[in-house]
């Protein structure tokens, strides 16, 4: 099934409905949501579900201007970097030796890997973080992880913070691996977030594998 199908699957779902009835009405009432429409589902857009290796959850989109572009921790090109993704910047610099940090903050190079960027929750109002929670998202975030769960083998999902690391629930670790950390977030990063090496251990667990690892 591709992820096409399984969306149209899920629109036709009384909890998609009620969500989708909720961001209408808030559009309606002249509310600025993030990200636009067509870039809602651009994780799905830009990693097919055959073509997974790594599942990096998030929590909600960027609320501001120009920032959200449907994939988590990501910024469109030419924004500032966000606190978060400059962490997991310095993560990977200082796993990979890597002489500098990225200037971009657009992940789609990534997501094109088979690196699915995924938030909890798809949609948020502008400058209101957190303000689409408990409105249905997470039921299809859910129903996301446990179709990849299901259908894949093998996948590496990185769970940070413990938002994230609740998730593992819902993950076969017989099946596919689990790498947790806190999150990169400046609040938590310096309690284990530096130093847990996950991008280095992702590439050597799909080298194990024979697949083909990721150019961070």
């Amino acid at each position: 099934m591709s992820w096409l199908d399984f969306i149209e699957k899920q629109q036709q779902q009384g909890y998609f409905k009620q969500l989708q009835l909720f961001i209408d009405q808030e559009e309606k009432a002249g509310k600025t949501i993030f990200p636009a429409s067509e870039k809602r589902f651009n994780a799905f857009l830009l990693t097919e579900l055959k073509d997974i290796k790594v599942v990096i959850l998030g929590q909600d989109p960027y609320h501001g201007e120009g920032q959200a572009h449907g994939l988590s921790f990501s910024v469109q090109e030419g924004r500032k970097l966000p606190p978060s993704l400059r962490n997991i910047y310095k993560e990977l610099a200082d796993d990979l030796d890597w002489e500098a940090m990225p200037t971009s903050g657009d992940l789609t190079h990534w997501a094109k890997q088979g690196v699915l960027l995924l938030n909890t929750v798809l949609t948020v109002e502008k400058s209101t973080a957190g303000s689409h929670a408990k409105k249905g998202w997470e039921q299809f975030t859910d129903n996301v992880i446990e179709h990849i769960n299901q259908e894949t083998d093998g996948v590496v999902f990185l769970l940070w913070g413990s938002y994230a690391i609740k998730k593992s629930k819902m993950i076969d670790p017989s099946k596919h691996h689990i790498l947790t950390a806190v999150h990169p977030s400046p609040l938590s990063a310096y309690r284990g977030f530096f130093g847990c090496k996950h991008f280095s251990q992702t590439n050597q667990l799909l080298k194990s594998q024979n697949k083909t690892i990721i150019n961070w």
